[in-house]
C-alpha cells in the first residue's frame, strides 16, 4: 500500500455511512490490542468550541513538557490533521502503515457489521498514540457524545463546552435531548468540566454528573471576566474563545492532581495556541484583508457576528458565504448578512452543499442594502473580490479548508482529502 491506496481505503470506508453505537468499535479496538488503554485523555464534547478548546488545552500541555496527542474531526485540507503529536501531522508512511494494518484488521467484520469511517480512524488514532508514547490524549468526539466512537475511553476528565441545536437528526430535536447525548461521555468518578447554560443543557449535565457521582465544575462568563488578565494575549479573537480559553484552564487545573501544570505553561499555553478557520486573520501582499471562519450552525454565527462587531468596528466586508444544506442554513444566512455590504454567495465544494439560489433571496431580505451575487464556485468568488479590501469567508468549515488550500495557508500540499469528512446517513 501506498499513500494514494491508503487515501482511497479511508474513501472506501464510507460506503459503510455513519451510525452510532459502540460495539465495532470496541471490536476492532481489541483487534488492534486495544490502545486506548495505554493512554490517559480528556475528552472533549460539545456543539462549539470543541476543536478550539482542544487546541488550547493540547498547547497547554505541550507547554509544559508533555508528549500530546490530538484527535480532532473534519479535517480542513489534509486528513493528517486528524492525527497529530506535539502539532505534528501523522506522517505519510506511519498513515499506509497503519492504514494497511487496519485493512487486514476488518477482514474480520462481516458487510452487516463492519466498522465505518469515524470508527476505523478514531482506533488508528488511539494506535498510533499508544506507538508514540503520548503523555496524554486530547481527544475530541466527533458527533455527540454517548455513542460516539471515541466514548470506548474512560478519560482523566470529561470537557463539555456548550449544548446548542446541531445535527437534530442525530441528537434529537431538544436542546434536552443533546444535552443527554453529549452528557454520555461522562464517566462514574471522573470529573466533568463544562460551560454550558442554565436553560441550555446544564441541568442535564448536572443531573448526570449527580448520578455517577462526577464532580462537576461549571465555567460561566462571570468567571471568564474575572480572568481576563490571563487571556488578554489569546491569539484567537472573540469573547466565545475567552470562555473556552477559561474551561481549558479549568480543565487542566481539575487535572492537576494527576498532571500538574505550572501557571507560566498555561500562559504560554494559551497566548501562543495555533487553530486555523476560526476567526483567522490573512493580510495579503497586496494589502486585502481576509477573515476565515467556520461559523456552520446558529450559536456559531451569533459568535462570529460579535466577535466581528466587536474587534473591527464599523467594517462592512464582503461576504464569501456557503453552507451545507443540512444544517439551519436559512437563521444562519439571517445572522451572517446583515454584516455585509456585498455578498457573494457560493456552493460549498460537497455533496452536501446548498444551492445559492436558496440563498439569494434570504440574504436580501436580511440586508437588502448590500450587493448580492451568485458565484460558480469559491474560485469564482475569490476573483469577483480580488480588489475588496475586507472579505469575509464563512457559512461551513468545508469552504474554509478549501479557501485555506486556495489562498495557499497551509503547510500541507493541495490534494482531495476533503472528500474524506462527507458522511451519509446510517445504514
Amino acid at each position: 500500500m501506498n499513500y494514494a491506496e491508503a487515501i482511497q481505503f479511508l474513501f472506501g470506508l464510507q460506503m459503510f455511512g455513519s451510525k452510532l453505537g459502540l460495539d465495532s468499535t470496541r471490536r476492532l479496538a481489541e483487534l488492534a490490542g486495544n490502545p486506548e488503554r495505554q493512554l490517559r485523555f480528556i475528552h472533549v464534547a460539545g456543539t462549539n468550541g470543541k476543536g478550539s478548546t482542544c487546541a488550547m488545552l493540547e498547547s497547554i500541555y505541550r507547554a509544559a513538557g508533555l508528549r500530546v496527542g490530538l484527535f480532532t474531526s473534519p479535517h480542513l485540507v489534509s486528513f493528517a490533521e486528524r492525527i497529530q503529536v506535539n502539532r505534528r501531522l501523522i506522517p505519510d508512511a506511519e498513515l499506509v502503515r497503519i492504514a494497511s494494518d487496519f485493512q487486514l484488521l476488518l477482514r474480520q467484520f462481516s458487510a452487516e457489521d463492519h466498522p465505518t469511517f469515524f470508527e476505523v480512524v478514531t482506533v488508528m488514532a488511539a494506535r498510533y498514540f499508544a506507538e508514540q508514547a503520548c503523555d496524554l490524549v486530547i481527544w475530541e468526539t466527533g458527533l455527540g457524545g454517548r455513542l460516539d466512537a471515541t466514548n470506548i475511553v474512560t478519560p482523566l476528565a470529561s470537557v463539555i463546552t456548550n449544548v446548542g441545536f446541531d445535527h437534530q437528526q442525530w441528537l434529537g430535536d431538544t436542546l434536552e435531548k443533546i444535552a443527554a447525548e453529549k452528557a454520555g461521555i461522562i464517566k462514574p468518578g471522573v470529573p466533568v468540566i463544562t460551560s454550558a447554560e442554565p436553560g441550555r443543557g446544564l441541568e442535564v449535565i448536572t443531573k448526570t454528573a449527580q448520578q455517577l457521582d462526577a464532580p462537576l465544575t461549571v465555567v460561566d462568563q462571570s468567571v471568564v471576566n474575572e480572568d481576563a488578565i490571563h487571556t488578554e494575549n489569546l491569539p484567537l479573537a472573540g469573547d466565545h474563545q475567552r470562555l473556552n480559553a477559561v474551561l481549558a484552564r479549568e480543565t487542566v487545573r481539575v487535572v492537576g492532581k494527576q498532571i500538574p501544570v505550572a501557571p507560566d505553561a498555561v500562559t504560554a499555553g494559551l497566548s501562543n495556541v495555533n487553530w486555523p478557520g476560526r476567526m483567522q486573520l490573512v493580510n495579503t501582499s497586496g494589502g486585502q484583508t481576509l477573515l476565515l471562519d467556520g461559523a456552520h450552525n446558529i450559536p456559531s454565527a451569533e459568535a462570529l457576528v460579535s466577535a466581528f462587531k466587536g474587534r473591527f468596528v464599523n467594517v462592512r466586508p464582503t461576504l464569501i458565504l456557503g453552507v451545507l444544506a443540512d444544517k439551519d442554513w436559512c437563521p444562519i444566512a439571517e445572522i451572517l448578512a446583515p454584516v455585509a455590504n456585498r455578498l457573494l454567495l457560493v456552493p460549498v465544494s460537497s455533496q452536501r452543499t446548498l444551492p445559492p439560489e436558496k440563498l439569494l433571496p434570504v440574504c436580501k431580505a436580511a440586508n437588502p442594502q448590500a450587493a448580492h451575487e451568485i458565484c460558480a464556485s469559491l474560485a469564482d468568488a475569490l476573483a469577483r473580490s480580488a480588489k475588496d479590501e475586507f472579505v469575509l469567508i464563512t457559512g461551513s468549515l468545508y469552504l474554509v479548508g478549501e479557501a485555506i488550500e486556495r489562498l495557499q495557508l497551509s503547510q500541507v500540499p493541495p490534494s482531495d482529502e476533503r472528500g474524506l469528512n462527507e458522511w451519509t446517513a446510517a445504514r
